[in-house]
């Protein structure tokens, strides 16, 4: 058998990544303190660019603390020079609360939760849930004026859990469906009733837990008493802080490696987090390797929130979050007397290239026959690249071909083909929304995964080095290949 003790250990430091960022917040902080740690700059979106970023620098930003740029400009650019991008997303299927968070009924305290994104959400039945996200504190500021700041939280603890209903309760058919009603079968429970007394009662009387008096705040009388507590104590505020928050649910099982001769991870959130985590480990690593001196292009990456419900919103893929991140970079670095040249930006899009990173699907061995047989990835083979022809992927032959060869000429592991079966509906990525919004071109990979929406997924260990020695070799060599290409 293989021995796959060599990628243990970025494994390893994948899983730490995964088990700490359970929604993008998280994430993007995580990502974020990485840069830091290697010594990238971050640059204010509400503050001009220019002179701040020069050849030779690395910088980022973030847009709603969910959506990741960074970037380094090589030391040789110069005006008009292209970028390569690598883009993916931040965001995964899960259960959000909702902004009425209260819910009771037969005697439990529950939470209401809204189904985000496309989850297979019978596998959320019967996990161990902890609650994290992002929390809005309103407190004094050293000035005297009242200020708003931004916390994320983590309870990193089963507070709550979606029971299934018994085997006895249930009809042979009720058995043999597993028919989920998202909106009744799927509020978590918290407590019950009559352990949480003090919740109940302030709920009836429209007092907090620690017995305050009546609450005029018309938002906090629609959130769990208890909720409210449990923020308050994880974050070592007051509970009358609190003004606002966006939270989400996600299993407390921490990501683990496993299989036989540990070649697999098992984690929640694979799609798409172990795309964010390698496509950064790999810029940050082409930036400390010294190539960046002679680097002549600006090698970028962009993590798009909202990807799974369509990336139409302010920092999804489809905002102008990419068209403005290369238009602000060029104009920062433009020569031009007069800031951003059209003709020069125009021949930065033409040069620039897209590798649209979403984590593709494995052949499942238990249901082979939903792959075509020619195009049938396996975990722990290597990249994959999808194609579709009705553009569902951003692949055509040049993307494709750039692939192949930059595997060849890295002497690297080979990648992988994937075409959906005809008979077979095709998901979609950020690849075909950057590719018609931007002008670049585009070519659709992914490390390969079974489970995927699933609430806890699993990949190759091997297949985490496989895409970092290849988003390092883009890196590197994208710039040789595409001048060799016609036209």
């Amino acid at each position: 058998m293989t021995d796959y003790s060599a990628h243990v250990p970025f494994a390893k430091k994948a899983c730490d990544f995964l088990s700490s960022s359970p929604d993008p917040y998280h994430a993007v902080a995580n990502m974020s303190a990485t840069l830091d740690a290697s010594g990238y700059k971050q640059l204010r979106k509400r503050e001009p660019f220019e002179g701040k970023v020069e050849p030779g620098g690395k910088y980022y930003f973030t847009v709603n603390r969910t959506t990741l740029v960074a970037f380094a400009v090589g030391g040789k650019y110069k005006s008009g020079n292209g970028f390569k991008i690598i883009g993916g997303h931040t965001d995964s299927p899960n259960l959000k609360v909702k902004p009425h968070s209260k819910r009771c009924a037969s005697g439990c305290v529950q939470l209401a939760v809204e189904c985000y994104g496309g989850g297979l959400w019978h596998t959320w039945f019967d996990r161990d849930l902890g609650i994290s996200g992002r929390v809005l504190l309103r407190n004094e500021g050293e000035d005297g004026k009242e200020k708003v700041v931004q916390r994320f939280v983590k309870i990193d603890r089963p507070v709550a859990r979606v029971s299934t209903l018994c085997i006895h309760l249930q009809t042979a058919a009720e058995r043999n469906a597993f028919s989920v009603n998202k909106e009744e079968h799927l509020s978590p429970i918290l407590g019950t009733q009559t352990l949480l007394e003090d919740g109940v009662k302030a709920q009836l009387e429209g007092t907090t837990v620690e017995g305050n008096d009546k609450e005029s705040d018309p938002w906090k009388q629609a959130q769990e008493p208890l909720l409210l507590e449990t923020i308050a104590s994880e974050l070592g505020v007051d509970v009358k802080e609190i003004a606002d928050f966006e939270l989400n649910l996600f299993d407390t099982q921490p990501a683990a490696l496993g299989g036989i001769k540990n070649e697999f991870l098992y984690s929640a959130r694979l799609d798409n987090l172990a795309t964010c985590f390698v496509s950064i480990e790999s810029l940050v690593a082409h930036s400390e390797s010294g190539l960046l001196e002679d680097d002549e292009d600006i090698s970028l990456v962009a993590l798009f929130d909202h990807e799974e419900v369509g990336s139409e919103s302010a920092q999804g893929a489809g905002s102008p979050v990419m068209v403005d991140a290369i238009r602000r970079i060029t104009t920062a670095l433009s020569d031009h007397p007069h800031g951003l040249d059209p003709d020069r930006y125009s021949c930065a899009v033409r040069k620039s290239f897209v590798m649209s990173v979403d984590m593709a699907h494995a052949v499942h061995p238990n249901y082979a026959a939903k792959h075509e047989k020619n195009h049938s990835p396996k975990m722990n083979g290597g990249v994959v690249i999808k194609t579709n022809q009705n553009q569902r992927y951003g692949t055509n032959a040049i993307g494709g071909f750039i692939m192949r060869e930059i595997t060849r000429k890295a002497g690297i592991v080979p990648v992988q083909e994937f075409v959906v079966r005809n008979d077979c509906p095709c998901g979609t990525t950020i690849g075909p929304i950057i590719s018609s919004s931007t002008g670049i071109r585009t070519v659709d990979a992914g490390m390969p995964q079974l489970s995927m929406h699933s609430c806890r997924e699993v990949m190759g260990i091997a297949d985490l080095t496989n895409g970092f020695d290849l988003f390092k070799c883009f890196f590197k060599h994208f710039r040789e290949i595409d001048d060799s290409l016609e036209g």
